[in-house]
């Protein structure tokens, strides 16, 4: 099948087929050229998520989105640790967190993210509560990843079309497609990721897609529903490396890490969670420390995965990450660097 028009493309997905990733890519261009009509949009969004999509549609759709973005160019390898939302949990903000530990820790990092869907406080949110300059161009955020460790992508400012498809996906008022392209569409394309994920069928399809772009990713889902890995329950981990996927549960007890209560996470407004995050940053114990922790060690473990590491119990590389994330804590490290992140992002124009 090779559809380039609506009536195809829709007609297919009602029918349960499959797309290839250039007609996925061609809805997209369609929609971000402002091609697509609202109701077109709105049709693909709800019978795609009818089908369910597969790896090879996303990496499509991915693929158009990023020929439409604002792209970043870095000389270094990253890694982005983000979340598809949509879990409602009202925790704090781990990911962001977690960002700023691991960049301290030495792993450079570009995040992709974007103020609160379902939440009060999305990663945008909080990184401007911080002090951090959430508005900047690509040349500087790549200065920022250079000279700090980290930067940070807010989506609309890299993503400016995806407001062609706002007013439909706001109408239809339920989670599609649209709503897990965020981590497979950083401009910068990090080679590596912590991903989260909130809905469970989708964990594979998800790192299906990781694996067809050859890229080292954790795609990763708490037991009770968080798009993090939890110290609440158990982690659904899907570690994808030279293009394999396998698929593992996380543990936080078997590396010392006690469980969580269920309401032991959540967070408040953005103003809570960054005096949450600055607490944390700077050695507070407890809780939101522990979660922190091992999703930092998580992200620095998919840094460091190779097909010769990939069978490997992933709690050997999650215990190593765990002593990094901690020193950077411990020593400093991580709020020395959020200060500086704060300083060298305001100081930095728009490009």
């Amino acid at each position: 099948m090779s559809a380039r028009s609506w009536p195809e493309i829709l007609g297919a997905l009602t029918d349960g087929v499959d797309l290839t990733a250039e007609e996925a890519a061609w809805v997209i261009d369609e929609i971000f050229s402002d091609n697509a009509s609202p109701a077109q949009i709105a049709a693909f969004g709800v019978a795609m998520k009818m089908k369910g999509p597969t790896a090879t549609e996303l990496s499509g759709l991915a693929q158009g989105m990023l020929g439409h973005a604002r792209r970043v160019t870095l000389d270094v390898h990253a890694v982005d640790i983000v979340g598809t939302g949509g879990d409602r949990s009202g925790t704090v903000n781990i990911s962001t967190m977690s960002s700023i530990v691991v960049a301290a820790a030495g792993a450079p990092v570009v995040k992709h993210g974007n103020r609160a869907a379902s939440s009060k406080s999305g990663g945008a949110d909080v990184l401007e509560a911080l002090g951090v300059r959430i508005t900047l161009g690509p040349k500087a955020v790549a200065q920022c990843v250079t000279e700090v460790g980290i930067g940070f992508c807010f989506a609309p400012l890299f993503h400016p079309a995806l407001r062609y498809a706002a007013s439909a996906r706001k109408d239809v008022g339920i989670p599609t497609v649209f709503n897990v392209l965020g981590p497979l569409t950083n401009p910068a394309q990090p080679r590596a990721g912590l991903i989260g994920c909130a809905f469970p069928n989708l964990l594979p399809v998800i790192a299906g897609a990781f694996a067809e772009r050859g890229a080292n990713a954790l795609v990763v889902r708490g037991n009770d529903g968080l798009d993090e890995i939890t110290t609440a329950d158990t982690s659904e981990a899907w570690v994808v490396t030279g293009g394999h996927l396998t698929h593992t549960v996380i543990d936080p007890t078997r590396l010392g890490i006690e469980r969580a209560r269920p309401d032991a996470l959540r967070g408040g407004d953005a103003q809570t969670n960054a005096v949450i995050a600055r607490n944390m940053l700077g050695g507070a114990p407890g809780p939101v420390r522990d979660a922190v922790l091992l999703n930092s060690a998580a992200a620095l473990a998919a840094v460091e995965l190779s097909p010769e590491t990939a069978d490997r119990d992933l709690h050997e590389a999650l215990a190593v990450g765990l002593e990094r994330a901690t020193h950077a804590v411990d020593s400093g490290a991580a709020s020395t660097l959020l200060d500086r992140w704060v300083t060298v992002s305001n100081g930095l124009g728009k490009d």
